[in-house]
C-alpha cells in the first residue's frame, strides 16, 4: 500500500515544486501544474504540466551521461498515489547557489546583456549578433539563484569561482556545456533546437557533483522548431515563452513593469501551452505522453 502525501513532512515550496521529507537520505520532489513568468506565479495552472516536466526530466536523466539525484523509479512505492507521475524520489544533496546556464543561441536576458555591453556574463561576443543568432560554440552564462518573487541575476564566471571555489566552478562549467551539447544534439535530430537551458547541481555525501532539480523541461529551456528557425526574429516555441508573449501583448492589458500581478490566462492560451509542452516531450522522447503515469492524453 502506498503512503499518503500527508505521511511526509512538507519542507518547502518553490514556484512550481513542493518538497517533502521521506527519510534521512531521500526527498519527495513533486511538480505542480503551476506556471511562473516574469517572477510571478500565475493564478492559472496548466493541466498535466507537472507530469510533463517530470516525464521530460526522467527521459533526459536517463539519456545524458552525468550523475543525477534520482533515488527511485517514477513508480517507486514510496511515491503517494495522489502524486504518481508528477513526483520523484531523490537524494538529499547540498545544493550549490548557482544557476548553471548553457546557451547555444542569443535570446532572452542574454540578448539584453549583449545589446547593452557586447557581452553575456562577461564573455565578449562578436558584433552584429541579433535575436536567435547561433554561437560558434555554446557558452556558460551562470546566474545566482533568487527567492520567489525575485529575478535570477546573471553573473560572470569570476562570481561563480567566488561562490564555490575555482575547482568546482570549472567542473560546473565543463559539465554544464557537456550535458547541453549531448542533449542539444539529440533534440536537433528530432527537429527541435534547444536554444538554452539551465541546471542546478548539488553535492552528495561523498562529495560528488550531481545534476538535480529538473532538466531540459519546457520551463527550464527554450525549445524552437528547427524547420522554422531564422535568425533575427523571435522564434516560435514549445516552452513558456508562449505564455510570456501573451502576457506582454496588448490583449492581456498587463503592464510588466507596473505593480499589478499578471492576469489569469485565457482558456485557449492554457490549452495551447499544454499542447506545446506535450508536443515537445513527444517529439524529443519519441514516447506518447498518454502512456506516462497518470496522464490524461
Amino acid at each position: 500500500m502506498r503512503p499518503s502525501l500527508s505521511d511526509y513532512p512538507h519542507l518547502s515550496s518553490g514556484k512550481v515544486r513542493e518538497l517533502y521529507g521521506i527519510d534521512d537520505d531521500t526527498l519527495l520532489f513533486v511538480a505542480s501544474d503551476r506556471i511562473s513568468a516574469y517572477d510571478h506565479i500565475l493564478d492559472s495552472e496548466i493541466p498535466d504540466k507537472g507530469r510533463i516536466l517530470t516525464a521530460m526530466s526522467v527521459f533526459f536523466f536517463d539519456l545524458i551521461a552525468a550523475p543525477n539525484h534520482l533515488a527511485g523509479a517514477p513508480d517507486d512505492p514510496r511515491i503517494p498515489a495522489e502524486v504518481l507521475g508528477r513526483a520523484l524520489v531523490v537524494q538529499k544533496l547540498d545544493m550549490l547557489p548557482v544557476e548553471c546556464v548553457a546557451r547555444g543561441y542569443l535570446s532572452g536576458s542574454g540578448l539584453l546583456d549583449y545589446q547593452q555591453t557586447g557581452q553575456v556574463c562577461g564573455i565578449p561576443l562578436p558584433s552584429g549578433l541579433t535575436e536567435a543568432s547561433k554561437f560558434d560554440e555554446p557558452i556558460f552564462t551562470p546566474a545566482t539563484k533568487a527567492d520567489i518573487g525575485d529575478h535570477d541575476e546573471n553573473v560572470d564566471y569570476a562570481a561563480v569561482v567566488e561562490l564555490v571555489g575555482a575547482q568546482r566552478a570549472e567542473r560546473l562549467r565543463a559539465q554544464t556545456l557537456q550535458i547541453y551539447r549531448q542533449a542539444a544534439e539529440h533534440a536537433l535530430a528530432k527537429g527541435i533546437i534547444i536554444a538554452d537551458t539551465k541546471f542546478e547541481f548539488g553535492v552528495d555525501a561523498d562529495g560528488g557533483l550531481r545534476l538535480a532539480d529538473e532538466v531540459f523541461t519546457p520551463d527550464s529551456s527554450r525549445y524552437w522548431p528547427a524547420e522554422r528557425y531564422r535568425a533575427g526574429v523571435v522564434q516560435p516555441s514549445f516552452d513558456k515563452q508562449f505564455v510570456r508573449n501573451w502576457l506582454t501583448s496588448e490583449e492581456s492589458g498587463w503592464d510588466r513593469h507596473g505593480m499589478q500581478p499578471p492576469p489569469p490566462l485565457p482558456p485557449d492560451i492554457v490549452a495551447a501551452t499544454r499542447a506545446r509542452y506535450i508536443e515537445a516531450y513527444e517529439r524529443i522522447s519519441g514516447l506518447r505522453f498518454a502512456d506516462w503515469i497518470g496522464a490524461q492524453g
